[in-house]
C-alpha cells in the first residue's frame, strides 16, 4: 500500500475510535470519591435553654410555675381562693403570657382555689384534672371558668405524656387507680425532666398512691433530683420506701407559717435529713434554674405582693 494511502487509513481509524469512545491508549482509571462516615461527637449534643421551676409562696397551699426551655409554661395548682390575684401578679412579673398546661392536682381548695382567677386572666392551653369531683363552690367556680373559656378537661392519670421533645419531658406517674377513699390520693403526680435534671411534683399524694407508683410497671420511675414533698410535709406522705426511690438531692415543702396542721411534721423533717431542704414558710418563693446539668437555687426571686 502506498505510503500516502496508509497514512489516510490510520487517520480514519483514529477518528472512528475517538467517535466511539474507545481509547487505544490505556488511561488510569479514576476512583470514585471515598465515602466518609460523619464523625460522631464523643458527647451527644445537649439541649439548649433553661428550665425554671418556681415554688410560689402562697402560704398553706401549693402553686408551682414551670417555665420550659421551649418557651412554654406549665402551672401546677394555684393556691387558695384568696391567692388568685397573687398568682396572676406573680405570673405577669415572671413574663408569662400564656399557660400552655394547667394542672389542678386534686379538688381541694388549697390547690385549685385560685385556678378560676388565673384562667380568667390568661390564655390557657390544656387543662388537666383527675376524674373526681368535690361538692364545693371552689370546685364549681373552677368548672365555670373552664367552660367560659371554651376549654375542656383532660383526665390526669398515670401514663399521661404531656410533652416529650428535645430532651424535655413531662409525664404523670399518678393517680394509678380510679377510686380512692381520700381525695389526696387522686393527686396528679408529674415528673418533669430536662436533659440530666428532673423534678417530681407530688401534690398531696399519700401512702397508698406512693406505693402504687413504686409497683407501677409503666416504665417511668419516681427518681428525681428535686422532690416537692407531698401534702405540705404531712406524715401521711413521703414514706421511707418512696423517698428512697426518689433519692432527691433537694426537697421543697410548700407550707404556711404557723399553720393549724403542724406541717411539716417532725418525723418528715427527720426523714429528709441529709437532703438540702427548702420551705416556703422560711424561704419564701423558691426558684430552681437548670441548664439540664447544673442546678441553681434562688429564694424570693420575685417577692409575692
Amino acid at each position: 500500500m502506498p505510503k500516502k494511502r496508509l497514512i489516510i487509513a490510520l487517520s480514519l481509524v483514529i477518528v472512528i475510535l475517538a467517535i466511539t469512545g474507545c481509547n487505544p491508549i490505556k488511561q488510569p482509571v479514576s476512583q470514585p470519591p471515598e465515602l466518609t462516615t460523619p464523625t460522631e461527637s464523643s458527647t451527644p449534643t445537649r439541649p439548649s435553654g433553661q428550665l425554671k421551676v418556681h415554688f410560689i409562696d402562697v402560704g398553706q397551699a401549693d402553686c408551682i410555675l414551670v417555665q420550659m426551655p421551649n418557651d412554654q409554661n406549665m402551672l401546677i395548682d394555684a393556691g387558695n381562693n384568696d391567692d388568685g390575684n397573687t398568682v396572676v401578679n406573680y405570673l405577669r412579673k415572671s413574663g408569662v403570657h400564656k399557660i400552655d398546661y394547667f394542672i389542678g392536682t386534686h379538688p381541694h381548695a388549697d390547690h385549685i382555689g385560685g385556678m378560676d382567677t388565673v384562667i380568667k386572666n390568661f390564655n390557657t392551653g390544656k387543662v388537666y384534672m383527675p376524674k373526681v369531683s368535690n361538692n364545693t363552690k371552689t370546685f364549681e367556680d373552677v368548672l365555670k371558668a373552664i367552660q367560659a373559656k371554651g376549654l375542656t378537661i383532660a383526665p390526669a392519670k398515670a401514663g399521661v405524656e404531656i410533652i416529650n421533645s428535645d430532651g424535655l419531658s413531662a409525664v404523670m406517674l399518678a393517680p394509678n387507680a380510679t377510686s380512692y377513699k381520700d381525695l389526696n390520693d387522686y393527686s396528679a403526680v408529674i415528673k418533669v425532666s430536662f436533659d440530666q435534671v428532673s423534678f417530681l411534683f407530688t401534690g398531696d399524694a399519700q401512702e397508698q398512691s406512693e406505693f402504687q407508683m413504686l409497683v407501677s410497671s409503666r416504665g417511668v420511675t419516681p427518681k428525681a433530683d428535686v422532690l416537692k414533698v407531698g401534702h405540705h410535709g404531712s406524715h401521711s406522705s413521703t414514706t421511707p420506701a418512696f423517698l428512697r426511690a426518689v433519692n432527691p438531692r433537694y426537697a421543697v415543702i410548700s407550707v404556711g407559717a404557723g399553720n393549724d396542721y403542724g406541717h411539716p411534721h417532725q418525723e418528715i423533717l427527720q426523714r429528709l435529713s441529709g437532703i438540702k431542704l427548702y420551705r416556703t414558710d422560711l424561704d419564701g418563693t423558691i426558684v430552681f434554674t437548670t441548664n439540664g446539668k447544673d442546678i441553681n437555687v434562688n429564694m424570693s426571686n420575685h417577692p409575692v405582693t
